[in-house]
């Protein structure tokens, strides 16, 4: 059907004639997509996070290969025009991922210098061209307010080498942040945090080259967490504008292939730990792909299970999953449906001693990620689980006898305990008051009680009289 408007000439104002219903509403349609009446022109796509991209220049000022001739400070390396106030080059690009690798609370501002096109895939890992270097800053905060002072660190570099694989380095920046020197090898160092309880001491660990390569292997695809998964979010750039940042990748020409944006709904992304929309198995996963996945993988390290958010829940042997060294505890698993004391993954995120996971560039505990692991695994179906007996004073060299104490968590737990090194059982000795030691014991306990899965079995060493 076609409408058309009559015109008559006339001296005085015009009159809008009036129009058929169905023409009224595909004006009103018009209106909303926002084309204009009679010129069909589209609606303005909304903007990216970055128009345009500078072609980023191969290698910056590093050596083709990892047994090169390091630039000795970062501002050599051309990765900022201003080192000072961490103005990156021309032709880097900032970017953020949806879940960081724990690094003791630190800071991370991320780059990439991308000389050429990305290899893109929707799950798994993606190839880099030869000659991309990643820059990665830490700022560790060191008060309670953490807009009131941070501690800038160290920026590592990370470089696609001309034999196709990677090499790092590490500069650790000068106390006045006019530049970060090259180390040639790992550094600890105690940094001082204040806060309102008074001052403290963190342990920051600078890792050597040797160690950059022990997580990324060329089994992990050398480049860690830049992903499909990990991307697949918003990010506010530099611009003031906030797009997804695969969207922009995208339309940068970073990627072969490319994709159509109305793929982008269809592409995995992990949740982050705090976000409420998405379920606590996800959020749990999602952290375990971002910390453990570079090893804990097929032909990785050596465990039976596999951290990639990419592989289905029941094909990762996670819950229920076997390990393979079960550390004195019995039926331990990795994860243990219900039970945070049987579950070893658990266990080696909630310590900062030798069996923690990672092992490597980490010395404190990540609070938040095990506070959910924990409520992931207590959300598993499962009976209720007894916590193993508290013993004080805690085990270690007395001069003289020494008096102990059990006691269990839940109210009614029968406490049973051996002396002899044995593991504890039903049947052995009930604590019903405090325990007399005269010489070296091996005390070991465990809880029980109707209804509950019993304690795993604590223990500490008394040294009497040495």
């Amino acid at each position: 059907m076609t409408f058309a408007l009559k015109r008559t000439p006339h001296a005085g104002p015009s009159i809008p004639p009036k129009l058929p219903g169905p023409f009224l509403a595909l004006l009103a349609l018009g209106g909303v997509l926002g084309v204009g009446a009679g010129c069909g022109s589209p609606h303005p796509t909304r903007p990216y996070g970055l128009a345009e991209r500078t072609v980023a220049t191969a290698y910056l000022n590093m050596p083709h290969l990892g047994s090169g001739t390091m630039p000795a400070l970062l501002s050599q390396t051309g990765a900022f025009k201003d080192t000072r106030n961490l103005v990156p080059a021309a032709g880097l690009i900032p970017y953020d991922l949806v879940v960081a690798f724990w690094s003791d609370g630190a800071v991370k501002t991320r780059w990439v210098s991308v000389p050429g096109k990305i290899d893109f895939a929707p799950t798994g890992e993606w190839r880099f061209p030869k000659g991309t270097v990643f820059v990665k800053t830490f700022e560790l905060p060191t008060a309670a307010d953490h807009a009131a002072g941070k501690r800038r660190l160290e920026t590592r570099l990370l470089v696609c080498d001309a034999s196709g694989g990677v090499y790092g380095v590490v500069y650790k920046w000068r106390p006045d942040n006019s530049d970060a020197e090259l180390l040639s090898g790992s550094l600890t160092e105690n940094i001082a945090i204040h806060t309102a309880a008074g001052e403290s001491q963190q342990t920051w660990y600078y890792p050597s080259r040797k160690d950059c390569l022990t997580c990324h292997t060329s089994n992990a695809g050398g480049v860690l967490g830049v992903k499909t998964r990990q991307l697949n979010h918003d990010f506010t750039y530099p611009t003031g504008v906030t797009d997804n940042e695969l969207r922009t990748w995208n339309h940068l020409g970073l990627f072969t292939p490319s994709f159509k944006e109305s793929e982008l709904g269809r592409f995995a992304a992990l949740a982050a730990s705090n976000d409420a929309s998405r379920t606590l198995e996800d959020r749990a996963r999602s952290y375990l792909d971002a910390n453990c996945s570079q090893c804990h993988r097929p032909r990785g390290t050596a465990a039976y299970f596999d951290a990639r958010y990419d592989t289905p829940l029941d094909k990762q042997g996670l819950v229920d999953g076997p390990i393979v060294i079960d550390e004195g505890i019995d039926r331990p698993r990795v994860i243990a449906p219900h039970d945070i004391w049987r579950s070893l993954a658990f266990m080696r995120i909630d310590t900062d001693g030798d069996l923690r996971m990672p092992p490597l560039a980490r010395e404190t505990i990540d609070q938040s990620g095990v506070a959910l692991m924990r409520q992931w695994i207590e959300s598993l179906p499962g009976r209720e689980v007894l916590a193993p007996p508290r013993i004080a004073p805690a085990g270690g060299n007395f001069g003289k006898a020494v008096v102990v104490t059990l006691d269990a968590a839940e109210p009614g737990a029968d406490i049973r305990y051996t002396l002899d090194g044995s593991e504890p059982g039903p049947s052995d000795v009930h604590f019903d008051k405090p325990i007399k030691l005269t010489q070296t014991t091996m005390l070991r306990a465990r809880a029980y009680k109707d209804g509950f899965t019993h304690s795993i079995t604590t223990q500490q060493l008394f040294v009497i009289g040495q």
